[in-house]
């Protein structure tokens, strides 16, 4: 049995930052993750794509990100918990007894939920002979874009992924860009790059067509796409990359009692609470009005439910605000010397 002021649940953005927080306060904390890695989707999705909305940070990579959040909390030595699911969660008196899947019982006041979408897997190409070529050839994100240079890359989808995908893979790559429809889904400035990349020959575009067949012997060796009036064409190509989302899958968290709207938790904007007193939500599990889906805002969401730990872990303590420029007590606790 663990005893600590908080439990995380989710080792992504959102998740290392509120730890950072809650020790930054005097906080004790322990995270677990499902993921066999501390990261979460920055990690598992897009280690090598760009992030532009990081405060201070002109561009980073999910990977660069990940290592700096990590290294941001290492004077603290929080525990970390990987490949561990939270199976269940009970009120004990004023405490949570938390379970996981490899017989951990953590008893703590807070829970603080930062678990991305739950857990999740890409959508997948319609055609079954694509199941031969997957993690090989067919591929639904990028772990490592070198494995593409000097190769033709297929790359299917319209939103944001797949158009930042397109352009960044150009660099390197034969880029063949197909998409279901004539519009796009993504930021408009990364459109208007696309566009702007098919009118000089950088990138090839097919709207308007979907993927119907694909072959080769032990890799890929080319796809059949069909236009919407019955066209086919054939392309060579070295690799597929599907980008049309993902399925959600909240797990366990769908039978805990809390306040569940399409597969996100309502929570509060003062606290980030959910229904259950003692239990937040932060980052893209969570919903409330005007919630923005971005790491930055994750990271305001954990600052404020770390505050909110505080009266509940040490009831009989007065929380002081204190700015971390000047306070001798939170520069003790980062091991900042004078």
């Amino acid at each position: 049995m663990i005893k600590t002021d908080a439990l995380i649940i989710g080792a992504g953005p959102t998740g290392l930052f509120t730890a950072h927080q809650l020790k930054l306060i005097g906080l004790n904390c322990e995270i677990v993750d499902n993921l066999d890695k501390i990261g979460g989707q920055c990690i598992e999705l897009y280690p090598d794509k760009p992030i532009y909305d990081i405060p201070a940070v002109p561009e980073c990579t999910g990977e660069e990100l990940t290592n700096n959040l990590i290294n941001q909390i290492k004077t603290f030595n929080i525990p970390i918990h990987l490949n561990e699911r939270v199976d269940e969660v009970k009120k004990e008196n004023d405490n949570w007894s938390v379970k996981t899947n490899a017989g951990k019982t953590f008893i703590t006041p807070n829970v603080i939920i930062a678990g991305g979408v739950g857990s999740f897997e890409p959508r997948k190409f319609a055609p079954k002979e694509c199941e031969k070529y997957e993690n090989q050839s067919i591929l639904y994100s990028v772990k490592d874009k070198k494995v593409f240079e000097g190769k033709t890359v297929s790359i299917f989808g319209g939103g944001d992924s797949a158009l930042d995908w397109a352009v960044e893979l150009s660099k390197t790559s034969k880029v063949n860009l197909i998409h279901r429809r004539d519009d796009f889904r993504g930021a408009q400035s990364t459109v208007d790059k696309v566009h702007e990349l098919t009118k000089s020959g950088t990138i090839n575009l097919y709207t308007k067509y979907q993927l119907t067949n694909v072959s080769g012997e032990n890799s890929l060796d080319s796809i059949d796409i069909k236009h919407d009036d019955g066209e086919i064409k054939n392309i060579k190509t070295d690799f597929a990359l599907g980008f049309f989302g993902l399925i959600m899958q909240l797990g366990p968290i769908a039978n805990w009692g809390l306040n569940i709207d399409k597969k996100t938790i309502e929570v509060d904007t003062e606290k980030f609470e959910t229904n259950k007193k003692g239990i937040y939500a932060v980052g893209d599990i969570c919903n409330y009005p005007g919630k923005l889906k971005l790491i930055l805002s994750g990271f305001h969401e954990g600052a404020l439910a770390a505050r909110a730990c505080f009266k509940l872990a040490r009831p009989d303590e007065k929380y002081r605000f204190e700015f971390t420029t000047s306070s001798k007590t939170i520069k003790n606790r980062l091991g900042v010397k004078e």
